[in-house]
């Protein structure tokens, strides 16, 4: 029996809320339970309708998605929210990270990609749009950025790099350390210590601090890829290019996980 993911799309445009429970609904992985127009309705039905997932618009009138979003990952953890917007300034993308947003889509990209970033976060990973991403890291790769990413490079040991980013990818201590060979409590003692060294607070700033540093380019390249060949890249995050203990690039195959008005 195939097994649905609860949605619901919060939105205050008819025609966006129509179009994207109309395109769900020929899905066999989902199925749209509720319609929200504003924040407050959106809080109201991820308590009343246990979603798995909520398509949250950022600039709804009343309360604004980053709001909900943070009143609902209060109240519903487990909820997933993507942040299904226009706005693509790094304030919003920022903002909407910190109010606990797992994904982060711009609304002019294609359905596929829309269905890859659900699918991504329900996999309890993180996702942005490729032209969220690209922007976010240029800097970072053109060498045209500030101290901050090359001095929090520097700061971190390459074991330190490699416990960041795969905690900033949504992996567990426990799934670090399997992947490290390492155990749980050495892996919390890593990320103490990168988050004292980054001077960061929670996970979301940790996922922040690897994008700044361009250890999470290889999701925005895999959404470049599949608009070139029209095909959608598998959601496990296999060949990445990686920096190990020696200072070496290498090619790494990580594990399978088991298992912002428009705004």
């Amino acid at each position: 029996m195939n097994i649905k993911y609860r949605v619901i799309i919060a939105d205050d445009h008819d025609l966006l809320r129509n179009g994207l429970r109309s395109m769900l609904s020929a899905q066999n992985d989902y199925e749209v339970v509720g319609e929200a127009r504003d924040g407050k309705e959106a809080c109201q039905m991820a308590m009343s309708l246990a979603p798995d997932l909520i398509l949250m618009d950022l600039s709804m009138r009343g309360m604004n998605g980053i709001d909900a979003t943070v009143a609902i990952k209060r109240r519903t953890p487990l909820v997933r929210v993507i942040a299904l917007t226009v706005h693509q300034s790094e304030d919003y993308v920022r903002e909407a990270l910190r109010a606990g947003v797992d994904g982060y889509v711009l609304k002019d990209v294609s359905f596929d990609e829309l269905l890859f970033a659900m699918r991504t976060v329900m996999l309890g990973k993180k996702h942005l749009s490729a032209d969220v991403y690209g922007f976010m890291v240029e800097p970072f790769v053109t060498g045209h950025e500030t101290t901050a990413p090359k001095k929090a490079w520097s700061v971190l040991t390459a074991r330190e790099r490699s416990v960041l980013k795969l905690i900033a990818e949504g992996r567990t201590n426990r799934q670090v350390g399997q992947y490290l060979n390492l155990s749980p409590k050495t892996i919390e003692k890593y990320r103490a210590r990168v988050m004292h060294k980054l001077a960061i607070e929670n996970v979301t700033e940790l996922v922040l601090a690897a994008i700044s540093m361009g250890l999470l380019t290889t999701l925005a390249s895999k959404c470049a890829e599949s608009e070139s060949d029209g095909k959608l890249p598998h959601l496990p995050v296999a060949g990445v290019q990686m920096q190990g203990d020696s200072g070496e690039v290498h090619n790494d195959e990580l594990p399978r996980l088991s298992s912002t008005k428009a705004g």
